[in-house]
């Protein structure tokens, strides 16, 4: 158990001002490079990527991050203004989607498997189920019940030191799944309590392989 630790008021950032005290100044071309519209170089990026993530938040301020991905190039180019996400089946939570109901401002965050830098964008979402959009992103014969479309507003891509200092894409550090219990031993373990038979843990979590294969799509 760790061991709760207060935060001494003195050192906690109240203002921007204060902020920006700690940092240099931003330079022209961080501020430039913004753009407001999906350029070729944008565009290109995006046909590329498998996976993003869509952050969210709702109007009492209540913020969500989840992943999307699907085969290169699952986010759809309407036109150079506007970007639609198919919801593929989850677990029927929608956090995202109820918060896009409540509040449309979205971020997405897209990544390219072995590139380092990733592109930004943002923009006001809405939840959309025109049978000529869902129908472009068909995947196995099936379609989403809707696709998040987002009118971008900010587009520029992010330098890639976060993935650098992480070496996400390195082999060298990737890690060994089974050194944590499986997702559905974690969740057991949360909530009902996992069964003590390592045969029935991996009954449950065979099931859940199965699941995943007849749910996809």
């Amino acid at each position: 158990m760790i061991k709760e630790r207060g935060i001494n008021p003195e050192f906690v950032i109240t203002n921007e001002q204060s902020l920006r005290r700690l940092f240099h100044a931003v330079t022209p071309l961080a501020i430039q490079k913004c753009q407001d519209s999906l350029d070729g170089h944008a565009q290109e990026f995006i046909r590329r990527s498998p996976f993003i993530c869509i952050g969210t938040q709702n109007s009492d301020g209540k913020a969500d991050v989840s992943p999307r991905g699907d085969p290169v190039g699952f986010v759809k180019i309407l036109d150079e203004h506007t970007l639609a996400i198919p919801d593929r089946p989850g677990n029927n939570r929608l956090d995202s989607l109820v918060n896009i109901l409540d509040n449309p401002s979205v971020g997405l965050l897209f990544i390219i498997p072995g590139f380092d830098d990733t592109l930004r964008v943002n923009g006001q979402a809405s939840l959309v189920n025109d049978p000529d959009i869902l129908e472009s992103m068909r995947v196995d014969d099936r379609i989403p019940k809707l696709a998040i479309v987002v009118k971008v507003s900010e587009v520029f891509l992010h330098c890639a030191k976060a993935f650098r200092r992480s070496h996400l894409w390195n082999p060298d550090h990737f890690q060994d799944r089974r050194a944590m219990p499986s997702l559905s031993k974690i969740i057991l373990d949360q909530t009902t309590g996992a069964p003590g038979d390592d045969a029935e843990m991996r009954k449950i979590d065979d099931a859940l392989e199965v699941e995943y294969k007849k749910t996809m799509y």
